[in-house]
């Protein structure tokens, strides 16, 4: 059976999804800067985002052990704060590694393969809805994955991938509106929605 590998499975959001789509019966890889302790997962590595040679691995290492995933998320982001000119353009670029750069590299890797077994969804996990100048990297960075699920669109969309973001518009925190297990429900509805109802992008308010 198919299954779902979520990078940037944090304790957060990243491993909700995870345990949301383990219920349906699903594989789930998870992959994390430090290896992540979670129950039933089928799989559990550790890889930084943003070194494109070992996240290359680890993926590789998810489809030799569970095969190509009918779903991917993309979880991972740099949250900080930082105004125009406060950061290096090196520092920008470290942030844009994460927030962008990763999600190309499992894009570009799994995507491909995704389609030949029929199709599948990749999932990035979005944010400000609205540019901060509080937080311009990733103000710039959540915008780039907007961006970067049209391309996917228009790439693979034909041949069945359906790339979509889920934005969140607040902190995310058990037991508060935001709470992650709510938000992994989003996930797995925009996996679940039939080819004519696609989205592009739910926005999780908080309101249910």
């Amino acid at each position: 059976m198919p299954g779902v590998v979520v990078i940037g499975a944090g304790p957060g959001i990243g491993q909700a999804v995870g345990h949301r789509f383990e219920r349906e019966g699903l594989p789930v890889a998870l992959i994390a800067r430090r290896r992540p302790e979670a129950a039933g997962a089928a799989l559990t590595l550790a890889a930084d985002s943003t070194d494109e040679l070992a996240l290359r691995a680890a993926l590789d290492q998810v489809v030799a052990e569970l095969g190509t995933p009918d779903v991917v998320v993309y979880n991972a982001a740099k949250i900080a704060a930082d105004r125009i000119g406060e950061l290096s353009l090196r520092e920008q670029l470290d942030a844009w590694a994460v927030n962008v750069g990763g999600a190309i590299t499992a894009a570009g890797q799994l995507a491909p393969a995704m389609v030949a077994n029929g199709g599948g969804s990749f999932l990035i996990t979005g944010g400000m809805p609205e540019t901060k100048p509080d937080y311009v990297s990733l103000s710039l960075g959540k915008a780039g994955v907007r961006a970067l699920v049209g391309l996917l669109d228009q790439t693979y969309g034909a041949d069945g991938l359906h790339a979509a973001t889920v934005t969140v518009y607040g902190a995310v925190a058990p037991g508060t509106a935001f709470d992650p297990d709510a938000i992994a429900e989003q996930y797995w509805a925009l996996h679940q929605q039939l080819r004519a109802d696609w989205k592009q992008e739910v926005h999780y308010t908080g309101v249910v």
